[in-house]
């Protein structure tokens, strides 16, 4: 089976190695007679999953003691909800900074939970840029800082994290953990989706300083307390086991790939192909993002026209290429080029992209000819 271009922006492509891991332990998980997917929760062969998954983790980031690992459900969503819920206290508000549709979402939720502010906004440059740390305005009494670290639908990413003091930063990291080397020291809570980089959709990684996690908080529902799943070591109730497993393999990969540096460095190579591929067409592809914020894990660009986009796509489709239409809200194109994309399906990208503006652009000319 020839293997197609993904470029889905989530869930996205998982690593083929991954995959065959896993088909190969389908029916049969050591020797055990059973599937990962009919494993109890609590049986020994799970627990070492688990364990595993949330250990290796812990040194693929290098994460403190100090802070807890977490395997949620929900997705980012549902953590829209869970932070304000266990960090905004009454008396506090909440910062956010608006750099896309991820983080008015998360700004929405939060208001229905207390009082909230907004530090910054990128939505006059048409989210084409994010907001200068020196341009952020806390509010007085901050609970937390809140970003969404990279903006899957406009194409943005933060390159440097805003330094915030005593006051938590709070990351969205949906869709570039696990890409790029990172300071978990620099926040007091990171959440994830697990669908772009880290494995299946159907698990949420969190991780949290210790001190922030509030066991006092009796208003609120049991499964909503971030207490609740420390304790039980994110086993409170039946977790998402199939998607935890794949996610171990998932790690287990990216040790074997060199670690976070070395992935990192694939991934920018394989957006500055890209890259190059738009900013060397004369104007014909153009991206969203001003250069300076660019994203190395979604590579946004639109072509003149909107039938000339069409074209585009279908034409992309007939080659093999899956998942390159923007987002619904902005239209365009979008190239999400996560982890476990190989270089060489950027290359093929950049080649189609380079024939077909050249192919358009001869065919403009034999029609102005006429």
């Amino acid at each position: 089976m020839k293997r197609a271009y993904n470029f889905n922006a989530g869930p996205a492509a998982l690593p083929e190695a991954v995959l065959q891991k896993a088909n190969t332990e389908w029916l049969n998980f050591q020797n055990s007679g059973m599937s990962v997917l009919e494993l109890s929760h609590r049986s020994r062969l799970y627990s070492d999953i688990h364990q595993q998954a949330q250990s290796l983790l812990r040194e693929l980031l290098d994460i403190p003691d100090e802070y807890e690992v977490l395997f949620l459900q929900g997705g980012a969503s549902l953590q829209f909800s869970m932070v304000p819920m266990n960090l905004l206290a009454e008396g506090k508000t909440a910062s956010y900074v608006l750099t896309g549709v991820w983080s008015e979402k998360a700004l929405a939720e939060a208001k229905k939970i207390g009082s909230v502010s907004v530090a910054a906004s990128a939505k006059e440059s048409g989210y084409r840029t994010i907001p200068a740390s020196g341009q952020l305005a806390y509010s007085e009494n901050c609970a937390y800082l809140h970003i969404t670290s990279n903006n899957t639908i406009y194409g943005t990413q933060w390159h440097d994290f805003p330094k915030t003091s005593d006051i938590p930063l709070v990351a969205d990291m949906s869709s570039d953990l696990l890409s790029k080397v990172i300071d978990v020291k620099q926040f007091g809570l990171i959440y994830a989706g697990a669908q772009k980089n880290l494995g299946p959709s159907g698990v949420t990684v969190v991780i949290i300083r210790k001190d922030l996690i509030n066991s006092h908080l009796d208003n609120l529902p049991v499964m909503m307390q971030y207490s609740t799943h420390s304790k039980a070591r994110s086993l409170y109730n039946t977790p998402p086991t199939f998607a935890i497993y794949m996610l171990l393999l998932v790690l287990q990969w990216t040790k074997e790939q060199g670690g976070i540096p070395a992935i990192q460095q694939k991934n920018e190579e394989k957006a500055k192909l890209i890259y190059d591929a738009i900013d060397g067409s004369d104007g014909f592809y153009q991206g969203h993002a001003d250069a300076g914020y660019r994203s190395k894990m979604n590579i946004t660009f639109t072509l003149p026209t909107q039938e000339l986009t069409e074209q585009f796509l279908k034409q992309a489709e007939a080659a093999g290429f899956v998942g390159l239409a923007g987002h619904r809200s902005v239209g365009g194109c979008r190239a999400s080029t996560y982890n476990a994309v190989p270089y060489e399906h950027c290359q093929e990208l950049t080649r189609f992209m380079e024939q077909f503006h050249h192919s358009t652009a001869k065919l403009l000319l034999n029609e102005q000819a006429k």
